[in-house]
């Protein structure tokens, strides 16, 4: 999309010139805002192809977790996944995978997916350089390999991508998914009314994003996974069902060596 675009403004710019040099500058003005604003709208696709919902046609939605696995939620999370018989895909990062396998391990063995996070979740300076995302992206695609694993999903920190993303991606023979739903929860700093934001939104076909992260305390985790809880239960009174996200984009999340 960028590219077409690009071409589009570069010839309105020519048309525009013809009559007025100073016209000249505004497709092409415009176009420089675009390319600065496109990482910042996860759902966009505009430098290459991003994955951010399902094509299903059907009731169906996918869970993901970010951020983790960390020892405070996880494996309570996975106990209530257990218990509802609930699918979902856990985007970790390289840092937490080496810190905590047997998480990692645990999150497979229950039947759930894992995809590449980053390596320590830099927010904004490694989008910029090629280098530092090749490194962030390799590294924790070699800890988890580590682990018999290998994601074939990345999810950017906050969904952001850029330019020089595509090119260090296939070679690491990645894709990205993203979302298209979440609650704005700052990777569980703000838990209050987690669920009733998402039950909001969800609609079919919905990637949902949450954190698997540590909520601060003993009191908010438990706060936490009673808005797990309560997503579960409003997603099913909505009729809508948690299948696998590879279910719902069609695509392998990852594969096992």
């Amino acid at each position: 999309m960028a590219e077409r675009t690009g071409l589009l403004a570069f010839a309105a710019a020519i048309l525009l010139g013809a009559v007025d040099l100073r016209l000249a500058t505004v497709p092409l003005s415009l176009f420089l805002m675009l390319c600065a604003m496109a990482p910042f709208f996860p759902e966009a696709g505009f430098f290459f192809p991003v994955i951010s919902h399902g094509n299903t046609g059907k009731a169906a939605v996918a869970l993901t977790f970010d951020d983790g696995p960390d020892p405070a939620t996880t494996p309570l999370l996975l106990d209530l996944l257990a218990e509802q018989q609930v699918p979902a895909t856990f985007f970790v990062t390289g840092r937490r995978a080496t810190q905590y396998p047997r998480l990692i391990q645990q999150i497979v063995s229950r039947g759930h997916t894992v995809g590449n996070h980053s390596f320590h979740h830099n927010r904004y300076r490694m989008f910029w350089q090629s280098a530092l995302l090749h490194r962030e992206i390799a590294d924790t695609q070699a800890a988890l390999s580590r682990l018999g694993i290998v994601p074939l999903a990345f999810r950017p920190p906050v969904g952001i991508t850029s330019p020089s993303m595509d090119k260090v991606l296939t070679a690491n023979g990645l894709y990205v998914v993203n979302f298209s739903c979440r609650a704005f929860d700052r990777g569980n700093r703000r838990i209050r009314h987690l669920a009733e934001n998402i039950l909001a939104k969800v609609r079919p076909d919905d990637i949902v994003l949450m954190h698997d992260s540590d909520a601060g305390s003993p009191a908010r985790v438990r706060q936490w996974i009673r808005e797990i809880e309560r997503i579960l239960a409003g997603l099913s009174k909505k009729g809508l069902t948690a299948v696998p996200l590879a279910h719902l984009t069609g695509q392998p999340v990852m594969r096992r060596e």
